[in-house]
């Protein structure tokens, strides 16, 4: 999970996205990406939409009316979001939140303290950290490799440690992320020409 560096000194922290209406009256489910959502979905907590500009959400904010869970899934109610033609308007927008300088979120950095780190593979550096991209769906690391800039999905499967104090990111990318594979006709012609070979 990554906060979003802000202008003018302000950093936010995503918290969560809206996947989906639940309900008649307006509630909607939760995705969440912080550790603590009673804490961060207290009644009268504002965050900052993050919506397509077409969206007539865009720019703005919405107030946390309540946060319950129910059927063991987190939903919210939010002011002024009353229906559930509302609720769906809003559906997949990403929810993030102003965060003191000094606030620890467990497994959360900020760009900056990402952007420059090493990116290591077995023990070799493989490249280096250029950016953070927010998506929808998750966060990517764009690694610039040789000439090269890859995106590795910033998941725990794929980038299981990150020390910033060491300044390097350890990953375990699958097959294929950082080379290209083999393709299967060239195989298959490296294993023709094996077999030639052995029979001469």
């Amino acid at each position: 999970m990554v906060p979003k560096d802000k202008n003018q000194g302000r950093n936010q922290l995503r918290v969560g996205r809206l996947v989906k209406a639940h309900g008649l009256k307006g509630a909607l489910k939760l995705e969440l990406y912080t550790d603590n959502p009673e804490r961060r979905f207290t009644t009268g907590a504002e965050f900052t939409l993050q919506v397509p500009e077409a969206s007539p959400w865009h720019g703005k904010t919405v107030t946390v009316r309540e946060y319950r869970v129910m059927n063991g899934n987190p939903v919210v109610f939010l002011d002024d979001v009353d229906d559930r033609t509302a609720a769906e308007g809003l559906v997949r927008a990403i929810l993030w939140i102003d965060q003191d300088v000094d606030e620890v979120e467990d497994n959360a950095w900020f760009d900056h303290q990402l952007v420059g780190l090493d990116v290591v593979r077995d023990d070799v550096v493989i490249g280096r950290v250029a950016r953070v991209e927010h998506m929808p769906a998750q966060d990517l690391l764009i690694v610039k490799a040789g000439a090269q800039e890859v995106m590795v999905p910033f998941v725990e499967a794929i980038v299981p440690t990150v020390d910033v104090a060491a300044g390097r990111v350890i990953v375990t990318p699958p097959a294929g992320l950082f080379e290209e594979l083999p393709d299967a006709d060239d195989a298959e012609s490296a294993g023709e020409s094996a077999d030639s070979d052995a029979s001469e």
